[in-house]
C-alpha cells in the first residue's frame, strides 16, 4: 500500500546584536501576516553573513518542523566525519578453493559497504553523478513530472561481474551471498523507497515506465528498470481520452509480485512509477546473479533467495581472496544528490553510516555522534531535535537561530564553497527550479534546502501542510551575503492554496530579501 505521507523531501553567531529594522521587514511582515496563513505558524531568521547582525528575526527561537531541512544538518555530520572526498569500496571476495579451470569450489560474497547509489548515477566519461530535478523516488506523488536519469542502475553488478569473470572464475558452485552487516535495517520516513539497508540498488525502487498509445481504448506499453525475472508485475493499463487525468493503482500482491491497473491519456508523455523493494539485499543478490550469469559465470545457487546464509566473521575477510572491488563517486557527489533532489533514502543512511564509522550499528546511535558534531559546528543544542536524517519524524524539530548557526559553522569550513553548490539553487535546479519565475532578479543568487511534509486531513477532505521550509545563503543585489531559515508550520490547503503555491510564497520572500532595499 503506498503511503499517503508526502514528504518532499524538499554556529554561534557571535555577539547577536538586537534586529534592526530593514527595508524589505514589512514586504516579508505582509505575507506572513497574510489571510491564507491566519492559523499557520512562521519563525523567520536572516543574517548579515559578514558582521553576524540580526536584519530580520521572527519566533528565532521557536521550535519548527523543518521538513526536508533536517537534511542540511545530516549531511553536516556525514561530511564532518568522512570528508568531501571519501569514497565507498564494495569489495566481493571468494569463500573456497577456485580449480585451474575456474570453478569456484565455495561461495562469493559482495560486502555491502553502504554506498547509496552503488553505481545507478554513474554517468560515462564524468565523475558527477546524475539526477533529475525531480527524482523517481518521488514519482508516486503524481505532483510533477518525473524524468529517469540516463544512467545504468546495475553498472556496479556488471562491473562487478566483469571482473569475477576476469580473475578467472567461470563457475561457482556454492552459494552467492550479499554481506549486509554494516549496519542495522532501518526505515526511511517521507516518500520513496520504505526500506534501507546497506545495499541499494536503484534507490531500492523498480522503475515502471507507463508509455499512453496514440489511441483511446488501445493498451498502454509498461516498461521496467531494471529488469529481472526474479520480480514479477501484472500490469493492465488502458489508453484514456486525450487529455484526461492518469488514474494508476500500484498493489503488492506478494513477495516480489505487484499489480498495476489504470489509465493514461492517449498521446500523452510517459508516465513513471516506482515499485518499493521491500527486501533490498535479497532484491541486489538476485540481480547480482543474473549480472554473473550474463558474464558467461554458471551460478548454482537459486535466483530467489539463499539457501543457506553462513556469512564469515568480519575478521576472516583479510584472508580471503578479492575478486572483485567497485569504488563510488565521492561524498561529495552524493551528498549533492541528497540535497539537490531531497532524496530521503540517501538522508537517512547518513546517521547510519556516521553510526558505522564509529563501530556502532543503529541510526539513533549515529544521531548521538551526530549531537557531538553540530556541537562542534557551533549549534546550540537545545535549539534541535532529530529522529531521523530525512525530515520525516515526528521529534524533527529546530530553531531558526540554531539552523543559521549550523550554516555560519559549515561557512568556515574550507570545503564551504563545495557544499554551497551541492543547495539547490534559486530557480536553477533541485527542488527550487521552478521556485520563482525565469525573470526573477533573485534566480540564483541563492542556494538553500527546501522542506515540505504534507499530511492527508480526511475529515475536511484536503491536505496538512505541516511544514514548508527554506534555509540557506544568498548574494543580495547589493553585494550582501547573508544566511537566513524560514519555516511556516500548520497550513490548511484548499482551493488553489497547494504546498506548491506556498513554496512559491517562500520565493516571494527571497525575492525580497535579494531586493535588500
Amino acid at each position: 500500500m503506498l503511503r499517503l505521507l508526502l514528504v518532499v523531501c524538499l554556529g554561534w553567531l557571535g555577539s547577536v546584536r538586537a534586529a534592526e529594522p530593514v527595508p524589505f521587514g514589512p514586504k516579508v511582515e505582509a505575507i506572513l501576516n497574510a489571510q491564507e496563513f491566519k492559523r499557520a505558524s512562521w519563525g523567520m531568521l536572516v543574517v548579515d553573513a559578514k558582521t553576524g547582525d540580526t536584519l530580520y528575526e521572527k519566533h528565532p527561537d521557536t521550535f519548527f518542523a523543518p521538513a526536508s531541512v533536517t537534511k542540511l544538518f545530516s549531511s553536516a555530520a556525514m561530511l564532518s566525519t568522512f570528508g568531501k572526498n571519501f569514497t565507498f569500496e564494495t569489495p566481493v571476495v571468494a569463500r573456497g578453493r577456485i580449480s585451474k579451470s575456474g570453478v569456484l569450489n565455495g561461495d562469493l560474497i559482495l560486502v555491502a559497504s553502504g554506498d547509496p547509489s552503488f553505481g545507478g548515477r554513474n554517468q560515462k566519461d564524468s565523475t558527477e553523478l546524475a539526477y533529475e530535478n525531480y527524482d523517481h523516488t518521488y514519482a508516486n506523488s503524481g505532483l510533477a513530472e518525473c524524468k529517469l536519469t540516463k544512467t545504468d542502475p546495475l553498472f556496479a553488478l556488471k562491473d562487478l561481474a566483469r571482473q569475477v569473470k576476469e580473475a578467472g572464475i567461470t563457475e561457482i558452485t556454492g552459494e552467492v551471498l550479499i554481506d549486509d552487516r554494516l549496519f542495522a535495517q532501518t526505515r526511511t520516513t517521507g516518500s520513496g523507497p520504505d526500506v534501507l539497508t546497506p545495499m541499494s540498488i536503484n534507490d531500492n525502487v523498480i522503475d515502471a515506465v507507463i508509455v499512453p498509445s496514440e489511441k483511446k481504448g488501445s493498451k498502454a506499453t509498461v516498461e521496467l528498470r531494471p529488469v529481472s525475472s526474479a520480480f514479477a508485475l501484472d500490469a493492465e493499463v488502458t489508453t484514456a481520452e486525450s487529455g484526461s487525468t492518469p488514474m494508476l493503482l500500484l498493489t503488492m500482491a506478494g513477495p516480489a509480485q505487484y499489480v498495476l491497473r489504470g489509465s493514461v491519456p492517449a498521446g500523452g508523455k510517459p508516465i513513471v512509477r516506482v515499485i518499493p523493494v521491500d527486501e533490498p539485499t535479497i532484491w541486489a543478490r538476485s540481480l547480482f546473479i543474473e549480472a554473473l550469469r550474463r558474464a558467461d559465470i554458471r551460478v548454482q545457487a537459486p535466483l530467489v533467495r539463499p539457501q543457506v546464509v553462513n556469512l564469515p566473521d568480519p575478521k576472516e575477510y583479510a584472508d580471503l581472496k578479492r575478486v572483485g572491488l567497485f569504488s563510488s563517486a565521492t561524498l561529495g557527489e552524493h551528498l549533492k544528490v541528497t540535497l539537490k533532489v531531497s532524496h530521503n533514502l540517501y538522508a537517512t543512511a547518513l546517521p547510519c553510516l556516521v553510526a558505522a564509522k564509529n563501530r556502532k550499528t543503529t541510526a539513533d546511535e549515529g544521531l548521538r555522534f551526530q549531537r557531538v558534531l553540530l556541537k562542534e559546528l557551533g549549534v546550540e543544542l537545545d535549539g534541535m531535535s532529530f529522529g531521523s536524517g530525512a525530515g520525516g519524524s515526528g521529534a524533527d524539530f529546530v530553531t531558526p537561530r540554531a539552523t543559521v548557526q549550523l550554516l555560519q559553522g559549515l561557512a568556515k569550513r574550507d570545503d564551504w564553497k563545495d557544499f554551497r553548490s551541492w543547495l539547490p539553487s534559486l530557480g536553477v535546479d533541485g527542488t527550487l527550479a521552478e521556485s520563482v519565475p525565469d525573470t526573477s532578479a533573485a534566480k540564483g543568487s541563492t542556494q538553500a534546502k527546501t522542506g515540505t511534509n504534507v499530511w492527508p486531513d480526511a475529515q475536511n477532505n484536503r491536505a496538512f501542510l505541516r511544514s514548508k521550509s527554506l534555509a540557506g545563503a544568498m548574494t543580495t543585489a547589493s553585494g550582501r551575503e547573508v544566511y537566513f531559515a524560514v519555516f511556516v508550520n500548520n497550513v490548511p490547503l484548499k482551493g488553489e492554496m497547494t504546498a506548491s503555491t506556498v513554496g512559491k510564497t517562500l520565493g516571494k520572500v527571497c525575492e525580497m530579501i535579494h531586493a535588500d532595499r
